[in-house]
């Protein structure tokens, strides 16, 4: 546990599209003075480079920085995950973790607020900001259990609605607002706590602990996914048996090996598995079409008539796959 001193020092904050607007309008609003430290995850290109530490350092008075290493937490400072790794805290300073990903995340914003509730409990402040999808909807949840205070953007100020929705959806939120309001309610809880009305809350339940989190199983010797309980469906990352777990919350999907899944995030990649195996059978129907004709020039003509009907075959029926993939990508 941190010594950390304050009502509320430690600021955790999830962002997906949109979010960098989102970010800039917060942190502009905020003084050097504030008596906490501000944790930024948004969900970024794993081979980009980012510029999220330089653009949030020059939209406020904080000093931001990209995590690159461990690194000891300190109040008035920005810090930002880098790409491809998860960002942590665990024991008043920050860690890059290369888990799998969550929400095909990394970094996630719930690997980031699982570990910050367990380590400061109610001194927690939650932010979900401008995203799609589903990622940070579970992990605010487990700050709002530990007795963090929570806040949501408003869908109608988010340039992309899906992630705050997802939050308010998943449990109750202490604050639904606007970015313009969050740097005042932020300096009233960092102060002197007199704007968070969170009690201290019970330990989280089973389903959210992170020793049953699959992402945290890693670090454990054993596992509590039984291959005769599985879900019947397989991960779209590493095609393993995916396992079905309802922690009083949304339902979220989980393999063995630690890729996460919201039923939100589960369908937009099995989306994406279905339309590149459309593609594929399509790409595969149109070799074959064209090797049928490469053989018939060397073939006897009756074998050649032959070939050439069976290779218009693989053409329509490339053809209707390629109607049917239009339909499903034009839904």
């Amino acid at each position: 546990m941190s010594t950390m001193s304050g009502a509320h020092d430690l600021v955790v904050v999830g962002a997906s599209a949109g979010g960098v607007e989102a970010l800039t309008r917060l942190v502009a609003g905020l003084p050097q003075s504030i008596d906490a430290s501000i944790v930024v995850v948004l969900h970024m290109p794993p081979d980009t480079p980012s510029q999220l530490a330089a653009i949030l350092g020059r939209a406020g008075a904080l000093p931001a920085f990209q995590v690159d290493s461990r690194r000891a937490i300190e109040p008035g400072h920005i810090f930002v995950a880098p790409p491809n790794r998860h960002l942590v805290v665990d024991d008043g300073h920050l860690d890059l973790e290369t888990g799998p990903r969550e929400n095909s995340a990394r970094p996630a914003i719930d690997v980031l607020f699982r570990s910050a509730a367990r380590a400061y409990g109610r001194r927690v402040v939650g932010i979900i900001l401008s995203g799609v999808l589903h990622d940070g909807a579970l992990g605010l949840a487990a700050i709002k259990m530990r007795g963090g205070i929570t806040i949501v953007q408003d869908p109608e100020d988010a340039l992309f609605a899906g992630m705050p929705q997802s939050a308010l959806n998943a449990s109750p939120v202490d604050y639904c607002v606007r970015t313009n309001e969050m740097p005042k309610i932020l300096l009233q809880l960092t102060s002197d706590g007199s704007a968070g009305k969170s009690p201290m809350a019970a330990p989280l339940p089973e389903g959210l602990e992170p020793s049953m989190h699959a992402a945290d199983e890693p670090r454990h010797g054993s596992t509590p996914k039984q291959s005769n309980a599985a879900s019947g469906l397989t991960c779209p990352e590493c095609h393993g048996s995916l396992w079905e777990v309802d922690s009083s919350g949304p339902v979220r999907f989980e393999c063995r090996v630690g890729h996460t899944y919201s039923v939100d995030a589960l369908l937009s990649e099995q989306g994406k598995t279905v339309e590149a195996a459309l593609w594929s059978a399509v790409n595969l129907l149109q070799e074959r079409a064209g090797t049928f004709r490469r053989l018939s020039g060397s073939v006897s003509a009756n074998l050649a008539a032959s070939l050439e009907e069976r290779a218009v075959d693989s053409e329509q029926h490339a053809e209707t796959l390629l109607r049917l993939l239009y339909r499903i990508i034009g839904k």
